[in-house]
């Protein structure tokens, strides 16, 4: 599967994050600013020193821009994942995954994929007890169909509450949990523990779970391989990356990523390829 973000999705992030205008970065790289628009619209970059003066203007980090941009990377196919099970959707032809923990007849949901059909299947499939739905965000590609599955079943439904406002159709007040930082949610013997991750949205949450066969961490658009997700609204990207920094490069290196665009990967791929991660 193809990174979610090429150059031109990471460079504007980064540049809108850090409030410049095209003409601000301009400036601040040496260069015409009709390259950096037909930079930001897709075209290819004319050398490494283009690479290096935009990258140093972003405080982004060049050897992950490299290995992206030049050598193509793409992070290692993830292995088979025994009690998960990744849902498809889309939305206007936009391509989102949601998942379903399951352990021992239980299941919880971890945002809806815009495809609440799918998710009620697995569960009747597999004959499985639906105990909560945990929404990394309140956007409709994560959050939407959330009414049907709760019309079915009746379950608490995890969400930041700063991201209430986002959805279409709220929960009732008693159906809604707030996931605090470091809280767990049980699903048959398996511990969830949520983490407080804002920057893609004030009330960005991500999933950590110790799986029987290792851990793994369901991170929405917080993070992608090799990017993170848009900062809404921009005045939260050093919060964004504060998260990433803090919450999910801090875990353990074969820790899973799996984000709601893109490929999964890693904690180890990321802190060797994320361009919006530093060691500073």
């Amino acid at each position: 599967m193809p990174l979610e973000d090429d150059f031109s999705d990471i460079m504007k992030k980064a540049r809108s994050g850090l409030k410049l205008s095209v003409g601000d970065l301009a400036r601040l790289t040496g260069l015409p600013g009709a390259d950096i628009t037909a930079l930001e619209r897709g075209d290819q970059l004319h050398d490494r020193a283009e690479l290096l003066a935009i990258t140093a203007a972003l405080g982004l980090r060049l050897s992950s821009l490299e290995a992206i941009v030049l050598n193509k990377w793409i992070p290692r196919p993830l292995p088979l994942m025994p009690g998960i099970e990744t849902v498809q959707g889309e939305i206007n032809g936009y391509a989102v995954k949601g998942y379903v923990i399951h352990d021992a007849g239980e299941a919880v949901l971890v945002d809806t994929a815009y495809n609440a059909e799918m998710m009620l299947e697995i569960l009747e499939a597999r004959r499985l007890h639906l105990v909560g739905i945990c929404l990394t965000h309140g956007h409709a590609d994560h959050a939407e169909g959330i009414q049907q599955i709760l019309n079915r079943w009746p379950v608490p439904v995890y969400l930041g509450p700063a991201d209430l406002g986002l959805l279409h159709w709220k929960p009732s007040e008693r159906q809604l949990a707030r996931p605090d930082h470091g809280g767990t949610i049980r699903v048959g013997k398996v511990e969830i523990r949520c983490l407080a991750t804002p920057g893609h949205t004030a009330g960005g949450i991500c999933y950590r779970v110790e799986m029987p066969w290792g851990p793994v961490t369901f991170v929405g658009d917080t993070l992608f391989a090799g990017s993170i997700g848009r900062s809404n609204p921009a005045q939260l990207y050093h919060t964004h990356l504060e998260s990433v920094q803090r919450h999910v490069m801090t875990l353990p290196p074969d820790c899973l990523l799996l984000p709601g665009h893109g490929p999964g990967t890693t904690v180890q791929e990321e802190l060797e390829h994320n361009p919006f991660y530093t060691t500073q």
